[in-house]
C-alpha cells in the first residue's frame, strides 16, 4: 500500500520523501501570505486527478477559482467537480461541520483539507467567553480529524495561524498551541522572506529528519523551488 499521496509540487515531494503520508495530519503553519493556501490547492488538485474526491473546509475564503485556473489552467473543471466545499462562518459552525464530516469520508475520498483550522478558534476566544469550554470543543475537533485520518487511511492536511510570544516578540507560536502540535505528525513551518521569496522548515515528521528546510516562491502554476542567498 502506498503511504503517501503526491503533494503536487516537486519540491515538497523530494523534501517529504515522495509526498504527504496517509494516516497522519500534516499541519503548514506560518503568518499570512506565505503559501500555505497553495499549497493546500496544489495537493487538492493533485488528489482530484487521481479520480479521489477531496473535502475542503474553507474557513476564511481563501480557496480562489482564479487561482486553480492558473494552477490548473487545462483541467480545473474537472478537478472543481471532485472537490466538496465546507464553509462554516462560526466556530459553532465548525464544530457541526467536523462532526459531519466523519460521516461524509469514505473509500473515494482521497484527502481532507481545512484551511485554516484556527482561525474561527481563535475569533471565538477572543469574544472572551469560556475559554475551557471553547478549548475543550478545539481539542474534539482535532480529535475528529484523528479519527478520520487514521480509520480510514486519508491524508489530512490543515493550516494554521501564527502569533507573536508576548514575552519574545522574534518568536512567534501556532495559534491552539500544544493541542495541535502533539496531535500532528507531521509539522512544516513557512516563512514570508524579504526577497519576496518563501521558506519552509520541516519541524516534525516520523521518519524524516526534523530542520530540512528549502526556498520556495510562488508562480502562477503553484510554487517552485529556488535558492537564497
Amino acid at each position: 500500500m502506498d503511504e503517501r499521496i503526491p503533494s503536487g509540487s516537486k519540491i515538497m515531494d523530494f523534501v517529504l520523501g515522495g509526498g504527504y503520508e496517509k494516516e497522519v495530519i500534516t499541519t503548514l503553519f506560518g503568518p499570512a501570505g506565505c503559501g500555505k493556501t497553495v499549497i493546500c490547492m496544489l495537493c487538492a488538485a493533485s488528489a482530484a486527478r487521481s479520480g479521489k474526491k477531496v473535502i475542503y473546509v474553507d474557513t476564511e475564503n481563501n480557496f480562489s477559482l482564479e487561482r486553480l485556473q492558473q494552477i490548473a489552467a487545462f483541467d480545473h473543471g474537472k478537478i472543481l467537480q471532485k472537490i466538496v466545499f465546507l464553509r462554516p462562518t462560526s466556530f459553532a459552525e465548525q464544530q457541526e461541520m467536523f462532526e459531519k464530516l466523519k460521516g461524509l469520508v469514505h473509500k473515494p475520498i482521497g484527502l481532507v483539507v481545512v484551511d485554516s483550522l484556527g482561525s474561527l478558534y481563535r475569533l471565538e476566544l477572543g469574544k472572551g467567553n469560556g475559554a475551557y469550554d471553547i478549548n475543550r470543543q478545539f481539542g474534539r475537533q482535532i480529535a475528529y480529524l484523528n479519527e478520520i485520518t487514521r480509520k480510514k487511511n486519508i491524508p489530512v492536511i490543515v493550516t494554521n495561524q501564527v502569533y507573536a510570544d508576548f514575552e519574545d516578540k522574534q518568536m512567534v507560536r501556532m495559534v491552539g498551541g500544544d493541542i495541535l502540535r502533539y496531535s500532528s505528525k507531521c509539522l512544516i513551518e513557512l516563512f514570508n522572506l524579504p526577497s519576496g521569496n518563501r521558506k519552509a522548515i520541516l519541524r516534525k515528521h516520523r521518519s524524516i529528519q526534523a530542520g530540512k528546510e528549502f526556498f520556495f516562491k510562488i508562480v502562477s502554476g503553484g510554487i517552485i523551488g529556488t535558492k537564497e542567498e
